[in-house]
């Protein structure tokens, strides 16, 4: 069976879900109409301190204010369970589902599942998770109700189509402070940010850059501005970071995961990566430059340890295997790596072997992108 969406309504669907970049008082509105279309009851897009067992952010959908009530009532029980499940995951872009992923012994004893989900007739659960770490847990839940049914293969290849357009959203209105724009100059309040963003045309001409990416192309960052014209000094990202802006341009829809954490560093340097948001979908975006197709937003290299240690905390490395792989994120080599940790190189190979099968992935650079990618690329400048 062929699971796919009109192009007409798939184009809204995105176009919502980027305009909730610049515009977060829109989530409710886009997460309603998501659900209608991939039949769920209800959606919570939330972010939670772990350590302290708190809601920091909860946008929700279709959850009657009684039942809102139990789950903070059940949020230890709820943490330990997403960050059990965190722990054995091999892909963040597979939803977890509860049908088929927690035990039903679990199900039926669980008082979050008996006196919460059940009562208010949800009979499944579909969760991306979106962040990560040892104190903050992110991600967008669906829940199904009783007349619905459970979660069927439908609703995954949906969820599949707008899971990385969820996921630049995310990633940029992080950062991106939409209230700062409404009250001050576009360009105060894209220089208040710490990463670099740049705004282009459909040819990559460069609109306006912030503070941050005047200084890459002053210092000889990953990035210059030749003849106006934003260019990566990697040829593969160039021509990566190319495609994104022309996709963005054209059809939003279809951009994908193109644009998505595209390394711009040499894959000897600790990575840096880029995303391009599409801004020509609708007026929310264009308020930051009129005549402006897309933003290209590139963070700082991130610490090695921050990379490796919630690389950890996501898949259960071992302390040797984290020394190993923030070693590799500080851009060594592995026979680097073995002499800089005072190991056989045989050790060094085994434990990137076992990182490989823990994480899910073959390639070296594969890895690289994965570790960075659970951590934040664009962040606040701090005050102060």
């Amino acid at each position: 069976m062929v699971v796919t969406l009109s192009s007409q309504l798939q184009s809204k669907l995105i176009g919502s879900i980027y305009d909730c970049a610049v515009d977060p008082s829109r989530w409710e509105q886009t997460l309603a109409d998501i659900i209608d279309v991939l039949r769920f009851r209800t959606a919570i897009l939330h972010l939670s301190d772990l350590r302290h067992d708190r809601t920091l952010v909860y946008r929700s959908v279709g959850i009657e204010p009684v039942w809102q009530q139990r789950q903070v009532e059940h949020l230890p029980e709820i943490h330990a369970e997403m960050s059990r499940a965190l722990n054995s995951w091999t892909s963040f872009d597979e939803p977890h589902v509860m049908s088929r992923h927690v035990p039903r012994a679990y199900l039926e004893s669980s008082p979050y599942v008996q006196n919460c989900l059940k009562p208010a007739g949800i009979v499944d659960i579909m969760q991306y998770f979106l962040i990560h770490t040892p104190t903050r847990l992110a991600g967008l839940g669906m829940g199904r109700h009783q007349r619905q049914g459970i979660v069927t293969e439908r609703e995954i290849k949906l969820g599949g189509i707008l899971l990385p357009h969820f996921r630049r959203a995310i990633t940029i209105s992080d950062v991106l402070d939409a209230r700062a724009i409404e009250r001050s100059h576009m360009a105060e309040a894209l220089n208040a940010l710490r990463c670099a963003v740049v705004l282009t045309d459909a040819r990559s001409t460069i609109l306006h850059a912030n503070t941050a990416a005047e200084a890459m192309f002053r210092d000889g960052g990953p990035i210059h501005g030749t003849g106006g014209i934003l260019q990566a000094n990697v040829a593969s990202a160039g021509s990566e970071l190319r495609s994104a802006i022309s996709l963005a341009a054209q059809d939003e829809a279809n951009i994908g995961t193109t644009g998505l954490a595209i390394r711009l560093s040499d894959k000897d340097m600790p990575p840096i990566f880029a995303h391009v948001l599409p801004l020509t979908g609708s007026d929310h975006r264009t308020r930051l430059e009129s005549t402006a197709v897309a933003a290209v937003f590139i963070g700082t290299a991130p610490h090695e340890r921050d990379g490796a240690e919630l690389t950890a905390a996501a898949f259960g490395l071992t302390p040797a295997e984290t020394r190993v792989l923030a070693s590799l994120l500080a851009g060594r080599t592995l026979a680097d790596t073995a002499t800089a940790l005072s190991i056989a190189t045989t050790t060094a190979k085994t434990h990137l072997e076992n990182i490989f099968s823990k994480t899910g992935v073959a390639r070296q650079a594969d890895l690289m992108r994965l570790a960075t990618a659970l951590v934040s690329p664009t962040r606040s400048a701090p005050s102060g």
